[in-house]
């Protein structure tokens, strides 16, 4: 079996845009990989251009560490984010055919489940204004849906350090969100890498009154040494990872032990074997694994085949339950969140498949994501943004 060539789609949202792939076999198997950048779109597309005739056609999709190895190393500039990501779609497009052709499930592929349903967390739930009343609502409204966790910046537009009346305001929502929520819920409290060291240690004992399950990002993830320096001094659980494109920069983390749960993502992070592969180097050092997901049902169902197969995972991330629900029709075949967990998947493959018609009808639509922006947290819903 041979890869022959590979079609892109794109599907626009007014936040986000989603990237496909499709990689077509002499076989006629079709595998489909996703990702989602943020501003960088046409330049994975280029990259993907590049490297299909260089790397990819002619070759076995059963290779895949072949195959990962040339569009990581082969072109000799070292890879970053747009090039992570292209091969993370590829590889997951790989795993897809393979999974076709053998008729079984990644994750029996990837050494058979380690459990039998999937912990979810909400994210894109609080585009709402940013007061104790309106997260507090926006917060019921999740557990009402089944979960038994979720997610959220309460941090606005804030950069290195927070008014003080700013600070209050952010913590008395998640103060809301915990009174609305129960003690058995697990809160996780986004950073986004906002934050000076010093800010970050000062926030995090203020919240640490409401047990949240971790801190995300406190620092621009840069800085592993600014990181360490935060998890040092706070009695919370420190996540970071998303913005980690290689699995050897994880290294440093471990060894400076600024992290208790990483979260690579597997749509920039070069796809399931290389997560994989960081998932077991972490298991070594007594980490937790919660993969970053910001994607549609495809990058949604690489990330359960995963979860269900991998010893050291806490959680997984899920957006399209609260954040442009429509794109789950993206790619039919993915399970529903049920009291809180995913179902393991059960079709051959990743389960799922691309409806093209669908993307394109939904094009691209110049979307553009500022975190620093006032009133980001609406995601273009029609809120005060």
């Amino acid at each position: 079996m041979k890869i022959t060539h590979l079609d892109t789609f794109v599907l626009g949202t007014p936040w986000r845009d989603l990237t496909y792939v499709l990689v077509h076999t002499d076989d006629g198997l079709v595998g489909v990989g996703e990702t989602r950048m943020l501003g960088h779109t046409q330049a994975l597309l280029g990259y993907l251009r590049e490297a299909a005739p260089r790397h990819i056609v002619g070759t076995d999709p059963f290779d895949l560490e072949s195959l990962v190895w040339r569009m990581k190393h082969g072109d000799y500039g070292r890879a970053g984010e747009i090039a992570m990501s292209g091969i993370g779609c590829v590889e997951m497009a790989c795993w897809d055919i393979i999974g076709k052709a053998l008729g079984q499930p990644v994750w029996r592929l990837l050494g058979g489940k380690v459990r039998d349903r999937i912990k979810a967390y909400a994210n894109g739930w609080y585009t709402v204004e940013r007061s104790p009343d309106e997260f507090h609502a926006a917060a019921q409204e999740v557990v009402r849906r089944g979960y038994r966790a979720l997610k959220f910046d309460p941090f606005g537009p804030g950069r290195w350090e927070l008014e003080p009346a700013e600070r209050r305001r952010s913590v008395s929502l998640v103060e809301a969100v915990r009174d609305a929520v129960g003690p058995d819920v697990e809160l996780l409290v986004e950073m986004h890498g906002r934050f000076t060291p010093a800010e970050a240690v000062r926030i995090a004992g203020e919240l640490a009154e409401f047990s949240p399950s971790w801190i995300e990002e406190p620092v621009p993830p840069e800085n592993f040494a600014a990181l360490s320096t935060v998890a040092e001094k706070v009695s919370v659980p420190v996540a970071t990872g998303e913005r980690v494109h290689d699995r050897t920069e994880f290294r440093e983390l471990f060894e400076r032990r600024a992290v208790d749960v990483i979260q690579p993502d597997i749509g920039h992070f070069g796809g399931i074997l290389e997560t994989r592969k960081v998932a077991a180097t972490a298991e070594t050092h007594y980490v937790l694994v919660a993969p970053h997901n910001v994607g549609g049902p495809v990058l949604t169902a690489a990330n359960l085949h995963l979860a269900a197969a991998t010893t050291n995972f806490k959680i997984q991330e899920h957006f399209n339950d609260f954040a442009d629900r429509h794109v789950k029709q993206a790619a039919p075949g993915l399970p529903e969140v049920t009291d809180g967990y995913f179902p393991l998947p059960q079709a051959p493959g990743l389960g799922v498949e691309l409806d093209v018609d669908f993307v394109r009808e939904h094009p691209p639509e110049g979307a553009h994501f500022d975190l620093y922006a006032q009133d980001w947290q609406f995601r273009g819903t029609g809120g005060s943004a």
